[in-house]
C-alpha cells in the first residue's frame, strides 16, 4: 500500500473530518495525540467520541507516533484545539518531512503570546516557517463529513504554498480559495467565535432576525477594526474567512459557540458548561487574547468585552445585551475611515 503523503494531526470532530475528506483523494495519515483514543479507532473504524456515525475507511491510518508523518512529503494539517497547538507542534516538528507543507486549520489566539496559529507554528517548526499556511471559512465539520458542498480560504505569504495546499485537498464538494492575508484570514477565524457566542445568546434571548442581524454587523466591524489595526487587508473580512464563517458559526445549532452562547443565556455559568459541550468552543478561549490585542492597537471591541464578562465576570447575559444596545450612537464607520480614505487617495 501506497505510504499516505498527507497527514492530519489530530482527531478531534474537525481532525477526523478532514482525515475523511482526503481519504476520498488516497491514503491519509490520521494522529491522534495519545495511543488510547487512536487504538480505539483502529479497532472500532470509528471516532465515536467526536465523529460518531462515519466509518473510518481503510485509506485513514490511525496511530499516536509523530513517526508516522515521515512519508507526509506533501501536506501536515495541524487540526488541534488553540491551547494545545504548541506542544503538539513541538512533538511532530522533528517529525515534519522536509517540503511539506505545514498547515494550521486552528481558529484561535494563543493566550499569554496572543500569537496567530501560523506564529505558533513558525516558533516550534522554525524549519518549516517558509511553509505555513493556514485555512479557514465556513466550515462546519458534520456537513462536511457528510459530503455536503462547502467552502473555505488556504491563506499564505507564498501563494505558491497556499496553492499547494488547496491542491491537496479541495474536490468537487469542497471548493477552496487561496489568499496571501494570512493575517486577516486567521483573526477571522478566531474573532468569529467570539461574535458566535453573541449570538447564541441573542437567538436564546429572542431578539428577533433584526436584533440578531444587527449584532452580527456589528461584530464583523468590530472584527474588521482589529484585523485593519493588525496590518490585515479588510476586504478579507467580506469574504469566505470572514463574512462566510460568521453566517455559519452565528446560525448554525451545529457550533459549538453558538451552543455555548445558547447556554449562557439560560443562566448557567461557564464552569458548568465548559464540559458538556461536545468538542472545544474556541470562542472561549480566544476572547481575552483577543482584547489584549485589541488594547496593543487601541481598538474598541465592546461586543467581545461583554462575552468576556458573561463567561468569566458573572454578569448576566441579558445585562450585557441591554449595555450593548444602550451605547451611544456613533458613526457606522468608526475605526475604518483610515483605510477608506487611503484607498480613496487618487
Amino acid at each position: 500500500m501506497t505510504l499516505p503523503a498527507r497527514a492530519v494531526v489530530g482527531a478531534g470532530a474537525w481532525g477526523t473530518t478532514l482525515a475523511l475528506h482526503l481519504a476520498r483523494k488516497g491514503p491519509v495519515t490520521l494522529l491522534a495525540r495519545d495511543e488510547e483514543a487512536a487504538r480505539a479507532m483502529v479497532e472500532t473504524r470509528e471516532n465515536a467520541r467526536h465523529l460518531p456515525g462515519f466509518r473510518l475507511p481503510v485509506e485513514v491510518e490511525i496511530g499516536a507516533d509523530p513517526a508516522a508523518l515521515t512519508a507526509a512529503s506533501e501536506l501536515v494539517i495541524m487540526a488541534v484545539p488553540s491551547a494545545g497547538l504548541r506542544s503538539e507542534a513541538a512533538r511532530i516538528g522533528p517529525h515534519l518531512p522536509p517540503g511539506a507543507v505545514l498547515l494550521s486549520v486552528t481558529k484561535g489566539l494563543e493566550r499569554g503570546s496572543l500569537l496567530r496559529m501560523s506564529q505558533v507554528l513558525a516558533e516550534e517548526v522554525p524549519a518549516a516557517s517558509d511553509r505555513i499556511a493556514a485555512m479557514s471559512g465556513p466550515n462546519l465539520a458534520l456537513e462536511i463529513a457528510r459530503g455536503l458542498p462547502a467552502s473555505s480560504v488556504v491563506a499564505a505569504d507564498d501563494e505558491a504554498i497556499a496553492q499547494r495546499a488547496l491542491d491537496s485537498i479541495a474536490s468537487r464538494s469542497f471548493r477552496l480559495y487561496t489568499n496571501r492575508d494570512i493575517v486577516g484570514v486567521e483573526l477571522c477565524g478566531a474573532l468569529k467565535n467570539i461574535v458566535a457566542i453573541a449570538a447564541g445568546a441573542a437567538d436564546r434571548l429572542g431578539f428577533g432576525d433584526n436584533g440578531k442581524a444587527g449584532l452580527i454587523t456589528r461584530g464583523l466591524a468590530e472584527m474588521t477594526r482589529l484585523g485593519i489595526a493588525a496590518g490585515a487587508n479588510p476586504l478579507t473580512f467580506a469574504g469566505l474567512a470572514g463574512l462566510g464563517d460568521v453566517i455559519a458559526t452565528c446560525a448554525s445549532s451545529l457550533s459549538r459557540n453558538h451552543r455555548l452562547g445558547e447556554e449562557l443565556a439560560r443562566g448557567r455559568r461557564w464552569a458548568e458548561i465548559e464540559g458538556t459541550l461536545p468538542g472545544v468552543a474556541e470562542g472561549a478561549y480566544t476572547v481575552d487574547a483577543a482584547l489584549a490585542l485589541a488594547a496593543r492597537y487601541g481598538v474598541e471591541m465592546p461586543i467581545a468585552r461583554e462575552v468576556h464578562n458573561a463567561l468569566f465576570e458573572g454578569k448576566s447575559v441579558q445585562r450585557c445585551l441591554i449595555d450593548l444596545l444602550s451605547r451611544e450612537s456613533k458613526d457606522e464607520l468608526a475605526g475604518l475611515e483610515g483605510w477608506v480614505m487611503e484607498r480613496a487617495r487618487p
